[in-house]
């Protein structure tokens, strides 16, 4: 069916990027990381990519499609908090948390599981179109 291609491709872009933002999270109070800094929040890119698309007759098209970019770490500092208790605390005392805001994930998580959301309504809207055609030709 034609367009089920660029949504399924949108839907993957947007599972890629759920998936990051639970990472995130998960993430948020991680101090130390294999490599002694704390966690870097992720960041997902999408970009427009040229698809080929089948057609019912055996050709093919070209057509739209969402694919990730890059998925990079975001370069800002993370907040530094007085717990001198901490085993990554440093001299004075001061601990550097990572740079994930939690609101701000809270409301990424809440926009890309709308857009998930409004492309699974695509795929639904088609099948029932595709269903409706098929008994008016019956």
């Amino acid at each position: 069916m034609p367009g089920l291609e660029a949504t399924s491709s949108a839907l993957q872009a947007e599972k890629m990027r759920l998936d990051i933002i639970g990472q995130n999270i998960a993430n948020a109070q991680t101090t130390s990381g294999p490599d002694g800094k704390p966690y870097a929040r992720q960041v997902v890119s999408f970009e427009a990519k040229l698809m080929e698309m089948g057609t019912s007759n055996g050709e093919t098209t070209k057509g739209y499609g969402v694919g990730i970019r890059s998925i990079t770490e975001d370069t800002s500092k993370g907040p530094l908090v007085y717990n001198p208790g901490h085993p990554d605390a440093d001299d004075q005392g001061m601990v550097r948390l990572p740079n994930v805001n939690i609101t701000h994930e809270m409301v990424d998580l809440i926009a890309t599981s709308r857009a998930y959301e409004a492309n699974l309504q695509v795929v639904r809207t088609a099948k029932q179109l595709a269903s409706h055609a098929l008994k008016m030709g019956k």
